[in-house]
C-alpha cells in the first residue's frame, strides 16, 4: 500500500484572507499540516505552492475570497461569515470553523444627538446589504453610508447617527464613546467551496472537507 506522501494529489487551490482572520487561519492550517514551515515568510507573495499536496494557497483581501471561490479561481476558501452574509455569493458553505468569532452590531453614541426632522437616520457601515435588510425587516427608513475603515469615527464627526460593524470585545466601541444597541449576527470563519469544483473533484474535495472538519476544535 502506498503512503499518502507518495500518492499523486490532484491540483487544488485554497484562498485565505488577509486581515483579522489571517493568524488564526494559519494556526488552524498548520495544525492540519496543510502549510509549509516557511509560510510565515511569504513576504509580498500573493500565492505559495505546497507541491507535496498539489496545493496552491492564495492570500487575498478578505472581501475578494468569496468571489475567487464563486468563479472557480479557488476550489476552497476560508472567510468570515460576515462577508458571506453581505455578498451572498453562490458557493457551498459546508463548515463553521469556529474561530475568529465576533458579533456584527448596531451601535450609536452613548449620548446620541437629536436627529434632524424629516431626515432618515444615517448608518455608516461596510455591510450595506446586511444593514439594509436589518432595517427593512423593521420598517425603518435608513440612509446608508458605505465606509471601508475607521467606522467608529463616523458618528463622532456627525457623518452618521449609528454604525454597523464587527466587535469582538466591545472595547474599541467603548473607547470611542459608542454603545451597542443590537446584535445583527454572531460571525465566525467558514469554509466555502466552489460548486463546480465539488462536482468535478468530488471524492478528493470531500476528503479535504472531512480532514478540515476533523481539525475543528
Amino acid at each position: 500500500m502506498r503512503s499518502r506522501s507518495s500518492e499523486k494529489w490532484p491540483s487544488w487551490t485554497l484562498a485565505i484572507a488577509k486581515g483579522r482572520l489571517f493568524d488564526p487561519t494559519v494556526a488552524f492550517l498548520k495544525k492540519l499540516n496543510m502549510l509549509p514551515a516557511h509560510f510565515a515568510d511569504m513576504g509580498r507573495h500573493l500565492s505559495i505552492d505546497v507541491p507535496e499536496q498539489g496545493l496552491k494557497i492564495l492570500l487575498l483581501r478578505a472581501f475578494d475570497v468569496p468571489t475567487y471561490v464563486e468563479y472557480g479561481a479557488a476550489d476552497l476558501g476560508i472567510v468570515g461569515s460576515d462577508l458571506l452574509m453581505e455578498q451572498m455569493k453562490e458557493v457551498y458553505e459546508p463548515l463553521d470553523l469556529r474561530f475568529g468569532q465576533c458579533r456584527m452590531v448596531l451601535a450609536e453614541p452613548c449620548r446620541p444627538s437629536r436627529a434632524q426632522p424629516h431626515r432618515k437616520r444615517r448608518v455608516a457601515t461596510k455591510y450595506p446589504n446586511v444593514t439594509e435588510r436589518y432595517f427593512c425587516e423593521r420598517g425603518l427608513p435608513v440612509e446608508m453610508i458605505k465606509l471601508y475603515g475607521s467606522i467608529e469615527l463616523a458618528p463622532l464627526l456627525g457623518l452618521s447617527d449609528q454604525i454597523v460593524d464587527l466587535s469582538s470585545t466591545g472595547e474599541t466601541l467603548s473607547a470611542h464613546g459608542l454603545t451597542v444597541i443590537d446584535t445583527l449576527a454572531v460571525c465566525s470563519a467558514r469554509l466555502i467551496v466552489n460548486r463546480a469544483s465539488l462536482k468535478l473533484k468530488h471524492p478528493f474535495l470531500q476528503t479535504q472537507i472531512h480532514r478540515i472538519r476533523d481539525g475543528i476544535a
